[in-house]
């Protein structure tokens, strides 16, 4: 395929692709960005591109992969940005988080609410926030890692609830 003609395709296609990332986002400039995304991506791909696959499943697939790995990410930002705020907390010698969070949260306050979670949950989480990985703590107790990252988020939706934060 020529590269006029692949280019003439994704342009031919731009439509449906806008629909289907708007039903994965719910937003209209996140679906926007998902579809600018997709085209990058297929135009830095095109070599990968067989002549005889249907190019707008090809182009739906990376739209739907894309769209995956982005909410992963983001994910993970968000998980890493709460871990940050309360170690934050923990290391300040105030006792009060510099990070400004919405709420005017106490070194003791924390601590407290940490001291009440029932062990199998307050250690995996103090192992966590002290830099172990998932795989440490499970081998250390020998559990599943899905078993301490299951203990670990019952023990930030306890701690949310108990310090004035929203559960998820």
């Amino acid at each position: 395929m020529e590269n006029w003609d692949f280019e003439q395709s994704l342009v031919e296609e731009q439509k449906g692709l806008d629909y289907f990332a708007l039903s994965l986002t719910n937003n209209k400039e996140e679906a926007h960005d998902l579809v600018q995304e997709t085209f990058l991506k297929a135009l830095l791909h095109k070599q990968s591109f067989n002549q005889n696959t249907n190019i707008k499943a090809w182009l739906f697939t990376i739209m739907k992969n894309t769209f995956i790995n982005n909410y992963r990410r983001g994910k993970r930002e968000r998980s890493l940005i709460e871990s940050e705020n309360l170690i934050s907390v923990f290391n300040s010698e105030s006792g009060v988080c510099p990070i400004g969070a919405d709420h005017d949260l106490h070194y003791q306050n924390i601590k407290a609410a940490i001291s009440t979670l029932p062990d199998e949950q307050r250690i995996p989480f103090e192992m966590i926030n002290q830099g172990y990985k998932y795989q440490e703590i499970a081998d250390k107790f020998m559990i599943s890692i899905g078993t301490v990252k299951s203990r670990i988020f019952l023990a930030r939706r306890k701690l949310m609830s108990s310090l004035g934060g929203s559960e998820r």
